[in-house]
């Protein structure tokens, strides 16, 4: 993997990264421990979990893996707890799970409605309440909470999934003011199509993809890393001035 700008106030900090065990969060979670922050992340897959956490550890990097379903919250925050005893106080926290399954209008119950908004939406509100305290005591944190392109754009065809990636983003805009005297800032990154092995598995097909780069003004497949980078900007000290925001990374698509 290539990694790009150093930045130095990220060395040393403790992060904590939500879904960091595979696609977009496992990209987080390797450019964080290249900075040299000491990294912990949720994640409620195991194997390929701790598969990271060794290959990070012989690369002499300072990572911890918390097991927890992130739609339980008594189980997030012990794990938040966990990540805190291991590593020490979180002063930047990267609110990256979440699951966009496709779902008809007509085929949603209030169950599953409650289940997705638990999936999407719900666990970035109790991580920022559980990280807070130790930004405070720290004198400023950083927060970024990963929305979507599904939003900003329309996609069609999983209307919960976009709501509640939309209302991550309001979290963002409620919540900035609040947190601002406390110099703690809190923006959105909004990613485009990111053809993860989930994606290429699921969603991808030739026909998919030449109608995404007739709408994308960049002409190439976006990356993981991609996404990490513009993380890690927003994580460190070099966006100082910057919260409140919705970033689209999208390649040009909106």
């Amino acid at each position: 993997m290539k990694y790009g700008a150093i930045y130095p106030s990220l060395e040393g900090r403790t992060v904590l990264v939500t879904g960091g065990g595979s696609g977009i969060g496992e990209s987080i979670v390797r450019h964080f421990a290249a900075q040299g922050s000491k990294v912990g992340f949720i994640d409620i897959v195991e194997a390929p979990s701790k598969a990271l956490v060794a290959a990070l550890a012989g690369e002499g990097r300072k990572v911890h893996f918390a097991k927890a379903d992130l739609t339980d919250i008594d189980a997030t925050r012990k794990a938040i707890d966990d990540v805190r005893k291991a590593l020490g106080p979180i002063t930047i926290l990267v609110n990256n799970a979440a699951h966009d399954e496709r779902h008809k209008l007509e085929d949603v119950t209030p169950e599953y409605f409650d289940n997705r908004v638990a999936v999407n939406f719900r666990h970035q509100f109790f991580c920022i309440q559980a990280v807070v305290p130790d930004m405070k005591a720290a004198g400023g944190g950083s927060i970024v909470n990963m929305t979507s392109g599904s939003w900003v754009n329309a996609s069609p065809g999983m209307p919960v999934y976009v709501a509640s990636k939309m209302a991550d983003y309001g979290l963002v805009r409620g919540l900035a003011r609040d947190l601002g005297p406390f110099n703690i800032r809190i923006n959105a990154i909004a990613p485009g199509w990111i053809l993860t092995e989930r994606q290429l598995k699921l969603w991808w097909s030739p026909d998919a993809e030449k109608h995404h780069m007739d709408q994308q003004s960049l002409k190439r497949r976006l990356t993981v890393d991609d996404m990490a980078r513009v993380v890690l900007f927003y994580a460190s000290d070099e966006s100082s001035a910057i919260t409140s925001q919705n970033v689209v990374a999208d390649g040009g698509q909106d």
